[in-house]
């Protein structure tokens, strides 16, 4: 694989790069994760009736991305894993996110409250990362493959549902499944599958958004594209805080639970760009990359709550840029972020992203939630599954997915039990964690796994 990396890595982790060539890169990076860094304020904004604030919303979610990758990409003082690690918007949190932002509505609490305990939960929770960095050693020791196959598993395909009702219409829309709403998704998933399959690489890396602007396109031939008056201004520069800081514990836990699940994912994710950038995957430099790259996820979240934005994680779609192009120099990380932050500073293009229909943000976002699954059981089957890993899959996926499919079967217990377990991310993620920790390895399946470790290890 060595061999075959080096052929193909035309810029190395620290190799110079001209300006031309890293601006045109960086681009590409862009193209693939832009869509995935502003859809979920699309749909937290549009679901809790945040209308009013979206366009602010959207452009601090792409100034904290930037300033994250940059942070990821120059590795300051240690915090960063110094490799093109794009921060964007993670998807992971929208369900306990939304969860929060009604329980604070049922209250009584105006759009501004919900946005106030949002950030403020969110930037508590920010620090969970920055002290697990500092045992991330051990920790992959005790989460498995199958353990964080099983909680990427069910993080996409509660957001399946999301997907689904976009596509349908969006949230109360009075056309809810409409055939027009079904064809404009199914045209724009239509588009992106085939861009995907043709093999010419700037088809691949623009699939979603050439999909989405042949959905906008279709929307508005049929009518059904209606433009609406911008809100905001062109340039505003970023207030911390800008709707102050509220915290509740009910909110919090749920999402501190995700914060802790998000860490497992983000591993995965650095360790494939190590491999990919030809770095080490083990011994003490993996190890401190490693601890660097966590750290500076919580950093980012941390800025990202400052700025009104949600919470950021390391993308998975630019290791295959990284793949695809050649170019793993970390430079390309620091114009990434640079033109992120550029983005970030006018919130007019929030608004006028705010104007894709419900129908072709669904279809495209079906991709990419789809997409999280696959890669959930691609990390599951790394290892061979005995009866032992099929029945901790069959019963953290059954509960996990059960609950948050009739929710009401809690309705029994105090209201912070079904807030914090009524998700399938934290109800099926715990018991996968505990099932792992109290169930015996059976011994065929160790003599199998045994000699995959010791590959590893040569």
């Amino acid at each position: 694989m060595s061999e075959s990396n080096e052929k193909e890595l035309l810029y190395g982790l620290e190799a110079r790069i001209a300006p031309a060539t890293a601006f045109f890169t960086a681009v590409q990076h862009l193209l693939a994760s832009v869509v995935g860094i502003i859809t979920p304020p699309l749909i937290v904004g549009s679901v809790l009736g945040l209308n009013a604030y979206l366009p602010y919303l959207i452009s601090m979610s792409l100034l904290a991305s930037g300033i994250g990758t940059f942070i990821q990409a120059r590795r300051i003082m240690g915090i960063g894993a110094g490799m093109i690690c794009l921060q964007g918007t993670s998807f992971a949190f929208l369900g306990v996110i939304l969860s929060g932002g009604f329980l604070v509505k049922s209250r009584g609490g105006s759009p501004e409250d919900i946005m106030a305990m949002i950030f403020g939960v969110n930037f508590v929770a920010a620090f969970i990362p920055l002290l697990i960095s500092r045992f991330i050693g051990q920790l992959r020791r005790v989460f498995t493959p199958l353990v964080t196959g099983n909680v990427i598993v069910l993080i996409g395909i509660s957001l399946i549902k999301v997907s689904i009702t976009d596509w349908g219409g969006g949230n109360g829309a009075a056309d809810f499944g409409a055939p027009a709403n079904l064809g404009l998704g199914a045209l724009t998933l239509l588009v992106i599958v085939i861009l995907n399959r043709i093999p010419v690489r700037a088809l691949r890396l623009s699939a979603i958004v050439v999909g989405i602007a042949v959905g906008c396109l279709a929307a508005a031939l049929t009518g059904h594209l209606t433009f609406k008056p911008l809100q905001g201004s062109w340039f505003e520069l970023p207030r911390l805080f800008r709707f102050g800081f509220h915290f509740d514990w009910t909110v919090f836990v749920p999402i501190a639970l995700v914060s802790f699940i998000s860490i497992l994912e983000a591993v995965g994710d650095l360790t494939a760009n190590c491999m990919l950038s030809q770095q080490p995957i083990e011994g003490e430099a993996f190890r401190k990359r490693l601890k660097g790259g966590i750290l500076a996820d919580g950093v980012s979240c941390m800025i990202a709550a400052m700025l009104s934005s949600f919470p950021n994680t390391t993308f998975a779609q630019n290791n295959g840029v990284i793949q695809m192009t050649g170019v793993a120099s970390r430079r390309v990380g620091l114009y990434i972020g640079v033109l992120l932050v550029v983005l970030g500073l006018f919130p007019a293009i929030g608004g006028l992203l705010q104007q894709i229909p419900a129908p072709v943000l669904g279809g495209a976002t079906l991709v990419m939630f789809g997409s999280v699954v696959a890669a959930g059981i691609r990390i599951m089957t790394q290892a061979p599954l005995g009866r032992r890993e099929m029945l901790i899959i069959a019963i953290s996926l059954g509960i996990g997915l059960g609950i948050e499919a009739v929710p009401e079967v809690l309705k029994q217990f105090p209201q912070v039990v079904g807030n914090i377990f009524g998700h399938a991310v934290t109800s099926g993620g715990i018991v996968a964690i505990l099932l792992n920790f109290l169930m015996p390895m059976e011994k065929t399946t160790a003599t199998v796994i045994e000699p995959v470790k010791s590959i590893k290890a040569n």
